[in-house]
């Protein structure tokens, strides 16, 4: 029996040192800090924010295109120059040397060396430059929204496990006081029980009471670490130190205006990601109509030649063939055009105007969800509101219950199941006002968060 009240001493010992680190703690999370810090060190932002980089080489180099071929070619050559009249198509490199047609076959070998620098420069084409520079824009643009967008939701995330974390430690906190309570009608059945006033068998009942609230302890104390976790992942704090604020809760509910607020829909990261796709896409129809417009091109070519036959058809010595002896320039304007792109331009032009509409449609279908969303988070706010004016009654009337009814037992008036079902009404009045708060600040986060608000609510906890 003395070993029995060690062990009981200790459990509790150790569940007031729980809640009372739970509740003293002097490192405090709050939850703008949290946000903070997970917009800091998130690795699914940080993973984001590498890809604009990459988002903004890339237009980078689009900007590039305009830039000129400017290609310098060198070669020093020995063979034969045996050539006859005929047209061919070149296919690649052509297997023979120009030179001069003979009457008879020769093959006496010849050196000769060719210098060439060649210029071609697509300097205009209708536009087709510039329509690729604004949509590698549109494209950053878009990795920039979708990175707010991420973000944003990440914010969504972090402040919904916030206040999960502050409802299970209020849960564990009210089932510690459970605890205490079922303890406390334990001694007392004890008590009557070792002065013949009642049977044995409540002793037993009063037992499993205690242990069941001992179990449901435990297992709260796991949620809420497995949420510790979860915010620990997003954030790089140690599960161990992040205690929230307990007050948040009850500083909302002391601020009736804290839901009178404007939405700010129209710049919520959600459109504005959506309406970037839309505007990417609409640059995209625009590329596709100057894509293949003409191109007018600027030609440019100087060459040197040398060779060891001179101009009498004398073949000299190899040596004699390499250092240019000749030189020529080419300089030329030309406008290309194919006629069969016409085709192609309708047939990509309808490709892209289809995605186009896609996007329009998207972006309406989110415009939408948000304001259903609104609506249904302003009849979350009121529901919770209406939930909070009522609770109080129910929770001081379970109160005085469990009160009356403890001290009918005590004095033998009542029995073990009127008492137990007096404390579980307790229990339930209690769970049931830590529900509401936490309903009426998830009411309130999500309206912020559908209403791009949020910032407004974390400014009335300072």
């Amino acid at each position: 029996m003395l070993s029995f009240k060690r062990c009981l001493c200790l459990t509790l010992f150790l569940f007031a040192g729980i809640v009372a680190n739970a509740q003293q703690s002097p490192n405090r999370v709050t939850l703008k800090q949290l946000l903070n810090t997970v917009d800091n060190k998130a690795p699914i932002l940080i993973t984001d924010s590498a890809a604009i980089l990459i988002r903004k080489a890339q237009a980078a180099e689009v900007r590039s295109n305009w830039l000129p071929d400017l290609k310098l070619n060198y070669q020093a050559d020995v063979g034969s120059a045996n050539n006859t009249v005929g047209p061919y198509f070149g296919f690649g490199v052509i297997p023979s040397s120009s030179g001069g047609i003979h009457t008879t076959s020769v093959s006496t070998a010849l050196s000769d060396n060719l210098g060439i620098a060649a210029l071609d420069w697509e300097v205009y084409n209708f536009g087709k430059y510039g329509a690729q520079n604004k949509v590698a824009n549109a494209d950053v643009n878009v990795e920039q929204k979708q990175f707010a967008q991420s973000k944003y939701q990440l914010e969504a995330y972090t402040i919904d496990n916030y206040l999960r974390l502050l409802r299970l430690q209020d849960f564990v906190q009210i089932q510690f006081r459970n605890i205490q309570r079922n303890q406390e009608i334990r001694r007392s059945i004890e008590s009557l029980a070792k002065s013949g006033v009642l049977a044995g068998v409540d002793t037993s009942i009063a037992e499993a009471e205690l242990s069941k609230a001992r179990l449901n302890y435990i297992e709260l104390n796991n949620q809420l670490m497995q949420v510790q976790l979860q915010l620990s992942a997003v954030s790089g704090i140690p599960y161990q130190s992040i205690v929230p604020d307990t007050s948040v809760e009850m500083t909302l509910i002391n601020k009736p205006s804290a839901y009178l607020f404007p939405p700010d829909t129209a710049n919520h990261p959600l459109i504005n990601f959506y309406r970037s796709e839309y505007q990417n896409s609409l640059q995209r129809e625009d590329l596709v109509k100057k894509l293949y417009n003409p191109k007018i091109m600027l030609e440019a070519a100087a060459w040197g030649r040398g060779s060891s036959v001179d101009a009498n058809n004398q073949y000299n010595s190899l040596s004699t063939g390499y250092g240019f002896q000749r030189g020529n320039y080419l300089v030329g304007v030309g406008i290309s055009y194919n006629l069969f792109d016409i085709r192609r331009r309708q047939l990509k032009l309808s490709t892209q105007k289809a995605s186009t509409d896609y996007a329009y449609k998207k972006l309406q279908e989110q415009q939408q969800l948000l304001s259903i969303n609104a609506n249904q988070a302003d009849v979350e706010m009121a529901t919770a509101l209406d939930r909070l004016k009522e609770i109080p009654k129910q929770l001081k009337a379970a109160n005085d219950g469990y009160r009356q009814k403890l001290s009918l037992y005590r004095n033998g008036l009542t029995d073990i199941v009127e008492l137990d079902a007096a404390l579980n009404i307790l229990y339930r009045a209690e769970t049931d006002y830590m529900q509401a708060k936490y309903d009426y600040a998830n009411a309130l986060f999500q309206k912020a968060i559908t209403e791009n608000q949020v910032n407004t609510i974390l400014n009335l906890l300072n």
